[in-house]
């Protein structure tokens, strides 16, 4: 923690930065010595690569500066050995994501609120003009009746009930002995999947780890067989057809039982 400490600590003396807080598991009470710390770095613009380097040269023992599979990241190992993940965003941008979210009602297909909960649940570390504070503030409102059923209506017309359907997708991939298109299929199926769920019990989205897990434990309202369900069909990939005809109807019966 001491090493962590110190490098975020360096960040603060960049003139860019309007604010720093630790996501992830770090950010809660949920957590081990070998849990790996999720920075999250805002800023008008984010710090020139090389300035960065200097900082993480200090405290790290591995680097991979700059990495843009999914947003602007150093990846490191602290010099103690534990993973570190530094995420860059521009405060204006991702205030502007989490309006369209709160206060637009816009769904997404799967993982609609992950950046509110990425949000709400973060850590202040850094934060002088108390601008992350006020973004955080604004959006820690009651899950809005619109959302919800944007999010439910958007996401339950992929899983079936139209032609470009994702339980239609997955039998037609099937028929052709397609493994990689089923399990691109299911995955996209499962996002939207869960997104209802979350939605129908009004809290935010987690992210990608741990969904059935979080959802027995925080969730009012379950599907009947609810991981029974999800287990067969993840299970069922490059089986019978039938098999997982019957596995993709049952879960969206279910799923209607507390959508009803």
């Amino acid at each position: 923690m001491e090493v962590f400490n110190s490098l975020w600590f360096e960040f603060t003396k960049l003139p860019e930065i309007t604010a720093i807080v630790l996501g992830g598991s770090r950010s809660g009470n949920n957590y081990d010595r070998s849990s790996d710390y999720d920075l999250y770095i805002y800023c008008g613009n984010i710090p020139n690569k090389d300035v960065r380097k200097l900082i993480l040269d200090k405290y790290c023992s591995y680097i991979e500066l700059e990495n843009q599979f999914w947003e602007v990241e150093d990846n490191c190992i602290l010099s103690d050995g534990i993973d570190l993940d530094i995420i860059y965003r521009n405060i204006n941008d991702f205030e502007n994501i989490i309006e369209n979210v709160v206060e637009r009602h816009q769904a997404s297909n799967g993982y609609t609120t992950c950046f509110l909960h990425n949000l709400i649940n973060s850590k202040i570390l850094y934060d002088p003009h108390k601008e992350f504070y006020r973004i955080k503030e604004r959006f820690s409102v009651p899950f809005s009746k619109e959302l919800k059923e944007n999010i439910i209506l958007k996401n339950f017309r992929l899983l079936t009930g139209n032609l470009p359907s994702y339980d239609k997708q997955i039998l037609k991939a099937l028929n052709r002995g397609d493994l990689v298109s089923v399990n691109h299929r299911i995955s996209a199926f499962i996002e939207s999947y869960f997104d209802i769920i979350f939605a129908v019990n009004e809290f935010t989205h987690p992210g990608e780890k741990r969904m059935i897990d979080y959802a027995k434990e925080h969730a009012k309202f379950l599907p009947k067989d609810f991981e029974e369900n999800m287990n067969e069909l993840l299970s069922s990939i490059g089986s019978n057809i039938n098999d997982v005809e019957n596995n993709l109807k049952n879960i969206i019966d279910n799923l209607m039982g507390i959508l009803s």
